[in-house]
Formats: C-alpha cells, structure tokens, sequence
C-alpha cells in the first residue's frame, strides 16, 4: 500500500499551473500613483474637500452681513364683483387693475461685535477644514500604502513559496532515489510527499492573498479596471529616522494639531459670540414703494404714486427666557471642549510617533537579522542535503532545516512589510513624506 501511494505521488504534477496568473490582468501601477487616484477618489477626501467650499461660502456669508440687505417686489392684482354703499348693494365702479412696486434696504449698524466674531469663527473653521482635508489625504495615503505593501508582501510570499515547492520537489526525487536504491526507507519518501503538499498548499495561499491584495487596492484607487503594485528590484529596508528635536518640531505642524487649535479658534470666536445679546441692536432700513391703478392690464403705462421712509430702530432684549445664558453655557463648554481635544491631539501626536518610530526601528532590526538567518538557514540546507545524499545524515535533519529556512524568509517578508507600514504610519502622523 505505501508503494503504491507513492507511485500515485510521483504521476502527479509536481507545479500548479496556476504559477504566474494570480495577478490575472490587474494593471500595475506606481506607488505615487496610487495614492493620487486614491486621494482624488476617496469618500473621506471627497467630504473633505466640500468641507472647505462649505466654510469658504460660510466665510462669504459672514462677510455679507457687513452690507446692506436689497430687496425689490413688484405685484399686481385685479379688482372686481360687489360692494356696499349706504347700505345698498352697488357694482364696484374703480380701476379693476392696480399695480405696485418697491425697494426695500436694512443694515444693521450695531451689533455688539456679533458678526465680527462670527467671521473670525468661520475663518477658523476654514482653516480647521483645510487642516481636515490634509489630515484625510494622509490617511488616504496610509491606506493605499498599507494595501499596497499588502501587494508587495503577498508577492514576495509566493516567491518564497515557489521556492519552498522547488526544494520540496527536488527533496522527493532525492529521497525516491535512495528508496529505490535501498539507501533509504519509503517512510522517507512519504515525507517528502507532505513536504510537497505543504509547499503547494502555501503557494495557493500566497496566491490567494495576493488576488486579495490586489482586489483591496483596486477598491481603494477607485479605478474600473483591477491594479496590482508594480514590480521592484530593491527590497530594502526603509531607514527613516526622526530624532527627539525633530518630533517635539513635528507636533505642533501634524495636521490632527493644526485641525484642534483651529477648532479651538472657532470655539473661542463663538463664544464671544454668544455674549453680544447682552449689548443693544442698532438697526437702518429704507423702503421706497410706488402703486398705482388702471382699466387695463398695462405693465409699463401710467404714474405711480411714491412713498418713502427711513427708519431707525433700536432694540435690547431685556429677558428671552434665559436663551442667552444657555447660548453662553453651551459656548463655553464647546471650548473647554476644543480645548481639551487640542491637549489630547498633542498628546496623541506624540505617543504614536514614539509607538511608530518604535515599530520602525524594531522593524529594521528584525529585517537585518532575518536576511543573516536565511543566508545561514540556506547554507544549513545546502549542507543537510549533501551528507543526506551520501547517507551521513537523515531525512528529518534536512526537513528540520527546511522548515527553518521557511520560517526565516517569512519573518524577513514579515520584518520588511512592518517596517514600510511603520514609515507610512510617521509620513501620515506628521503630514509631510519622509525620504
């Protein structure tokens, strides 16, 4: 029964012929390319881009409520039927059409600074929206780059996959030989045959990450045709390094900060605001208005009969119910509030930028000392093999090495993937790309 497993073993193919086609038709795109048709794309930084045109017309509003308001009415109407006279029912004998029209003017001169606070609050919330739209862009970015390094990993996984499959085939012939050479026992040979199993099994997966992978980007790049992250050469490392100097610099510049101090700005603006119903209200207006009457419906025919009036008022609420004590109270803690989001904004700043420099850091470590483990494990493998060809060794030594020579090349694609994540988290902490 063992014998005849493994002829059946040694009839089946020894590659998936799926080798190659896990990208299917994706389409390769750069890394900076990416990122742009993401950021043009994205829902988070399309609703942060009508955030800014929504506070640049706020901006316009507050600026008109310096200008006189304008107002023009023109109307018509037409008269007819019955009416009373001296107690007599009598047909109605005027004009049956009259015709009026007018312009009408307010400003208001005083305020008690209302609307000038209410600028400054809606230039802070601009410059909070723009701080927003950068702060969403990076994000935009770090997302792509994360799917994208997922791309890169995935790819790399096969390869060492294939490589694996490789080994593991090249094993089963050796061992087959020695079976059939009486140098070695069929359970040699049936070990190689899992051996070989398991390579195919890991190279289906990296192939099914990597069709994954290549599905997440494209969602994210918005794009209606599949992409995949274009082939590198160089595999290094990042070695991206922020001192202590440069990080306190770079908290105050992160967009999550620039965002809270301008959130903290509007606050303190309206609440400013919200104390003006304290101060009286001093109002202009000016109405000019015409009306006359005819026999016929005639738009452009006769005079009209003007009256104008110029009016100044002059209010102070005295009591509204406590509404303006409420609109203080709810203002002032809006800016505690901001105030407490900023501290933390700055605080958060600099705990994930000391978690991600350390993360980068721990990654470059583990990336230097995994290309050493494989460069050992390999010739670990290499010398295993040899004294198992000549019988100076068994079968479970060479798979021993095997298996540490896998798990090396996976904890370097590993170390390789964490570190270019970590430099993509500081790039979108800090708001600018690193070198």
């Amino acid at each position: 029964m063992p014998r005849r497993f493994l002829v059946l073993a040694l009839l089946a193919p020894l590659s998936l012929h799926a080798q190659g086609a896990a990208t299917g038709g994706a389409r390769p795109i750069s890394l900076d390319e990416a990122v742009r048709l993401a950021q043009q794309n994205a829902p988070a930084a399309v609703q942060a881009r009508g955030q800014i045109r929504t506070s640049d017309a706020a901006i316009r509003t507050a600026y008109g409520s310096f200008i006189p308001s304008l107002s023009l009415s023109y109307g018509s109407n037409r008269q007819g039927g019955e009416t009373f006279f001296q107690g007599q029912l009598v047909p109605f004998r005027g004009d049956p059409w009259n015709f009026s029209r007018g312009v009408s003017s307010n400003l208001e001169l005083f305020d008690g600074g209302r609307r000038l606070f209410n600028l400054r609050s809606a230039r802070a919330n601009l410059t909070a929206a723009e701080s927003n739209e950068r702060l969403q862009k990076f994000r935009v970015a770090l997302d792509v780059k994360q799917q994208y390094f997922n791309v890169l990993a995935a790819r790399e996984s096969r390869a060492a996959a294939q490589a694996q499959l490789a080994q593991a085939e090249e094993q089963l012939k050796s061992a087959t030989a020695r079976v059939r050479a009486g140098a070695a026992t069929v359970s040699d040979s049936l070990r190689s045959v899992i051996q070989v199993g398991n390579a195919r099994l890991a190279l289906s997966t990296a192939e099914n990450t990597l069709r994954v992978s290549n599905a997440n980007l494209t969602r994210l790049v918005a794009t209606n045709f599949e992409v995949t992250a274009e082939e590198i050469e160089d595999a290094a490392v990042p070695r991206a390094t922020i001192d202590s100097t440069e990080i306190a610099n770079t908290v105050e510049s992160a967009p999550s900060v620039m965002q809270a101090k301008a959130e903290l700005s509007a606050a303190g603006a309206s609440l400013r605001a919200s104390k003006t119903p304290y101060l009286p209200t001093l109002n202009v207006s000016y109405n000019l208005s015409g009306s006359r009457t005819d026999k016929t419906f005639d738009l452009t025919g006769g005079q009209y009969a003007r009256a104008n009036a110029l009016r100044f008022s002059l209010s102070y609420p005295v009591f509204n119910g406590f509404t303006r004590e409420e609109n203080v109270a709810r203002a002032s803690v809006a800016e505690i509030n901001a105030q407490a989001q900023l501290r933390d904004a700055r605080l958060a700043v600099e705990q994930q930028l000391t978690q991600y420099v350390g993360a980068l850091r721990l990654a470059q470590e583990r990336a230097s000392i995994q290309v050493a483990s494989v460069a050992a494990a390999e010739e670990d493998l290499r010398v295993q093999n040899q004294r198992y060809a000549l019988g100076s060794s068994t079968l479970l030594d060479v798979l021993t090495s095997q298996t540490q020579l896998n798990s090396a090349r996976f904890a370097l694609i590993q170390a390789r993937y964490d570190a270019r994540v970590a430099k993509a988290q500081i790039e979108a902490l800090v708001g600018r790309d690193l070198p």
